[in-house]
């Protein structure tokens, strides 16, 4: 049984989903079975056409179409690369200059499968970034992609020497404890083991602005950060100066 998805905004054309971390955008092709958010959707609407995919890891918002035409306007403003997606990313270390864009092509890394890489001769790839609040160590960082490359997000603000905290791909990979943030305050149990307060990819699609296709209002629909991020952040605020 699917968990109901929460929905941000809905109208009789379109409705703006929240994707939960660990959740597939669309059914997986070898096994049906797995949980997928345009099955859940289907369970509630007549029928839902899929307009952008967001990674199982990534959580956040995401469009799906209640009609053939509003699919068809939405999917050519992603094409045409009318659609601002603002992402918020949790790296390691604080970005300098704190704001900037990065203008590196990527393309599929030819030693490892699945992962991507910049590379000169790859498909062109645009982020630009901001800080929006620096912690010890930590930064929580806006990053509107302008392209929509695969690992896009991650790749990019690697590549500036900033990975995102517990990437498996392309940071270190580890899941973010609160010894690490507290250091040498931190005291527990000798028997007590430590749950992880972040074991995911520290990526969320935080921001979507589109024309609306019926009204042809500009439209911006913000996803607050979920449970998982949103208890690291305030940790992190927590022991910033500490």
């Amino acid at each position: 049984m699917h968990q109901k998805p929460e929905i941000i905004h809905q109208d009789e054309w379109l409705i703006v989903a929240v994707k939960p971390v660990g959740m597939l955008t669309i059914p997986d092709r070898f096994d049906a079975s797995k949980p997928n958010l345009q099955d859940a959707l289907a369970a509630m609407f007549p029928r839902v056409w899929t307009v952008h995919r967001l990674d199982r890891e990534t959580s956040g918002a995401i469009i799906f179409a209640l009609d053939e035409d509003t699919h068809r306007s939405l999917s050519l403003q992603f094409e045409h690369r009318t659609v601002e997606k603002t992402y918020l990313a949790l790296t390691e270390g604080v970005p300098t200059p704190e704001s900037g864009r990065i203008e590196q092509a990527l393309a599929p890394h030819p030693g490892k499968p699945g992962q991507m890489m910049v590379v000169k001769k790859g498909k062109y790839a645009l982020t630009d970034y901001r800080v929006q609040e620096t912690f010890r160590g930590y930064a929580l960082v806006e990053a509107q992609i302008h392209t929509g490359r695969t690992h896009q997000v991650r790749v990019h603000l690697t590549h500036i020497g900033h990975p995102l905290v517990a990437d498996p791909l392309y940071g270190r990979g580890e899941a973010l404890f609160l010894s690490q943030i507290k250091s040498k305050d931190f005291r527990m149990g000798k028997l007590q083991e430590e749950a992880p307060l972040l074991h995911r990819t520290a990526l969320h699609a935080w921001r979507l602005v589109f024309d609306h296709p019926a009204t042809g209002e500009r439209m911006t629909v913000d996803c607050p950060l979920p449970k998982d991020l949103k208890a690291a952040v305030n940790q992190l605020r927590k022991w910033r100066k500490a």
